[in-house]
């Protein structure tokens, strides 16, 4: 290698070097960021202020829907759907028993007649973090799904529970930081909420909607590891307006 292919090497290796530290310098800036809000308000109480005009709008004749979770429901674009209003309850990053926690200030307000739930993900990837805790974890996930559905029914709503979305590809900056065993918990949270299908309950099964033969969210679907794109909320839509009009509601 000459002199000249040696300097060009690297330099090319410090660019490389640069950009990488840098993406890790944005994730880190906003993990930090999101870390501190958290210690704010742990719960997101704020997001959805109980003084909110939807919180102090009389209902009307039409049906009300509370989509309920994290971010992927927060992104989720909202269906047309007759003869029902729909109030979208997402915090992005939340766990499932944050979720559960702000319940009773950010849904039974609203006294919804349907509710649509999607949480879990934020739990289950921490077992990348914690892999000795994968079991413990597991069982949060499902115990805090549970009880939340237990809320809801109690409330009188009817509850539509979504098995929780597949993951994208691991990016090569998130790998250190990943494990298949986030995968394997996630199906097994899936069963775990097919199980609590009853006459209150009903499954709406987005992970078979979305996920490819390789267990991934199919790439046209997806945003980033995590996160959907428009085309697959519209899929998901389109699904769901059907779902709606098989569904036995009074």
């Amino acid at each position: 290698m000459t002199g000249k292919m040696t300097i060009l090497f690297l330099m090319g290796l410090l660019a490389v070097s640069l950009l990488f530290n840098y993406v890790l310098y944005k994730q880190g800036k906003q993990f930090y960021l999101q870390l501190n809000a958290d210690r704010l308000d742990p719960v997101g109480l704020s997001v959805y202020p109980a003084t909110s005009p939807n919180h102090q709008k009389e209902k009307s004749k039409a049906k009300r829907i509370v989509f309920l979770g994290d971010s992927r429901i927060a992104d989720w674009t909202q269906p047309e759907i007759t003869g029902y209003e729909i109030f979208n309850r997402g915090i992005g990053g939340q766990t499932s028993a944050q979720t559960l926690m702000r319940y009773d200030a950010h849904v039974m307000p609203l006294a919804p007649d349907i509710i649509l739930i999607q949480a879990g993900v934020n739990d289950l990837k921490t077992i990348a973090l914690f892999p000795e805790q994968r079991d413990r974890i597991l069982s949060d996930v499902q115990k805090n799904l549970h009880e939340i559905t237990r809320k809801a029914v109690d409330q009188g709503a009817t509850v539509i529970l979504t098995t929780i979305f597949p993951v994208g590809k691991v990016p090569l900056e998130r790998r250190p930081f990943w494990s298949e065993d986030v995968e394997s918990a996630l199906i097994e949270a899936n069963a775990f909420i097919f199980s609590l299908q009853d006459e209150h309950v009903v499954i709406f099964d987005a992970y078979s909607i979305l996920v490819s033969k390789n267990g991934k969210i199919q790439p046209q679907y997806s945003r980033d590891l995590l996160h959907l794109n428009k085309q697959g909320y519209a899929v998901l839509n389109r699904e769901l307006e059907q779902f709606f009009a098989r569904l036995p509601l009074s």
